[in-house]
């Protein structure tokens, strides 16, 4: 190991160290799927040890209020808020991805009457282009458009209700242009909604400066809320008296407990909650939020930078079989990096025998998730080396 290698290898200079002791670390294993689902924090196992044994168990149907239960994700949302350039009272904890883009999409299109076709690209998030595809064929008059990226700007006209798009490429971990194409949509009139579960977390955000419209995000990969952990969605503060979800359900009626037979709106981001919340899960998803108030998102970016272009680098000189698939440019990158290799599946395989986790997606790529808050640089030295030895085994 060369000087470098040695200083880097004793984090040192890593001022972020600290973090990674607060997170639950199997032995001799180097994670690289933060991008897929995030380490447990340490904070989490008392915390929902707390919520069954005393919240549930000793106070039941109190705890609604006694416990917070019924505020939770707003508070969880309130926590978000900061990671994603907004302000507390515009981001809301609840359901899934999935569920959330629904009730948005549907949402933009009711605010912009006339208006039918939801423009998006053919290389976002499946589920995504699932979502809109499947509400293109329950609302009358709505289309789901589909073109490249670099194409986005021309298809802008008067008939697109809203843009959708993914903040990082999930493949290649490319960030696309929020302010400019958020600019772009509006220029025509449109509505701009981000999907950002791949760079909450993991890049700076700022949906307030870019003056985005609509957003969502998971909970579960860089903000480390466990598996299926309620995701969050963003509504922009001056839109929220005019949005109405598709899915009014009693948690987002003004009067929950009056058991009108009509549904009157909650005031806020609150209208955008339907059903009773999971209580267990947004209470881990709060407890792994809690140490995020102690993150500097400046050294997070820098670390991340460093972390990811040191990898590239060892890669490229150790696996040269291996073909960089993200942009070199640490400014377009998020924070994974992704490699192309014929026989990217057994690449997997022998990796994970090696002691390495980290995923694959068809029909060659090889992604590597740089969370900086749970991987020090000594865990980018040895990734390399065992990467480099397993190559030899497919």
């Amino acid at each position: 190991m060369n000087d470098r290698a040695r200083s880097l290898a004793g984090d040192r200079a890593d001022p972020l160290r600290h973090f990674r002791g607060r997170f639950h670390r199997p032995p001799g294993l180097i994670y690289l799927d933060g991008n897929s689902l995030g380490m447990m924090p340490n904070a989490v196992l008392p915390r929902i040890e707390a919520v069954l044994r005393r919240e549930w168990a000793e106070g039941l149907i109190r705890s609604w209020d006694d416990a917070g239960w019924w505020d939770l994700p707003l508070r969880v949302g309130a926590k978000i808020a900061p990671l994603i350039g907004a302000r507390e009272e515009e981001v809301v904890a609840t359901d899934s991805t999935s569920v959330n883009l629904f009730k948005l999409l549907a949402a933009a299109l009711a605010l912009r009457p006339g208006r039918g076709v939801i423009l998006t690209d053919p290389g976002n998030f499946p589920t995504d282009l699932y979502i809109a595809e499947g509400l293109s064929r329950l609302i009358p008059g709505c289309e789901l458009r589909s073109v490249p990226l670099g194409e986005i700007a021309g298809a802008l006209d008067r008939s697109v209700a809203v843009v959708a798009l993914g903040h990082v490429d999930y493949r290649s971990a490319e960030i696309l242009d929020m302010a400019g194409m958020t600019r772009a949509a509006h220029a025509a009139g449109a509505l701009a909604l981000w999907d950002l579960s791949h760079s909450a977390g993991a890049i700076a955000v700022n949906l307030d400066a870019a003056a985005v419209d609509l957003a969502v995000g998971c909970g579960y990969k860089y903000l480390n809320g466990g598996p299926g952990a309620p995701a969050y969605l963003y509504v922009r503060r001056d839109l929220q008296a005019e949005i109405r979800s598709p899915l009014p359900g009693w948690w987002g009626h003004a009067e929950p407990f009056a058991f009108a037979s009509s549904y009157v709106a909650a005031p806020g981001i609150a209208r955008m909650l339907c059903g009773t919340q999971p209580i267990l899960a947004l209470a881990a998803l709060d407890a792994a939020l809690t140490l995020w108030a102690e993150v500097d998102f400046a050294l997070l970016e820098e670390k991340r930078n460093a972390l990811s272009e040191l990898f590239i680098e060892l890669v490229e000189e150790r696996c040269p079989d291996l073909v960089l698939a993200s942009p070199r440019d640490p400014a377009r990158r998020g924070s994974h990096v992704s490699f192309r290799h014929p026989k990217g599946r057994e690449m997997l395989e022998a990796l994970r025998a090696e002691g390495v986790v980290a995923d694959f997606r068809r029909p060659d790529l090889l992604r590597f998730g740089i969370a900086p808050l749970t991987l020090g640089y000594t865990d980018i030295f040895d990734a390399a080396e065992r990467l480099s030895r397993a190559l030899t085994r497919v």
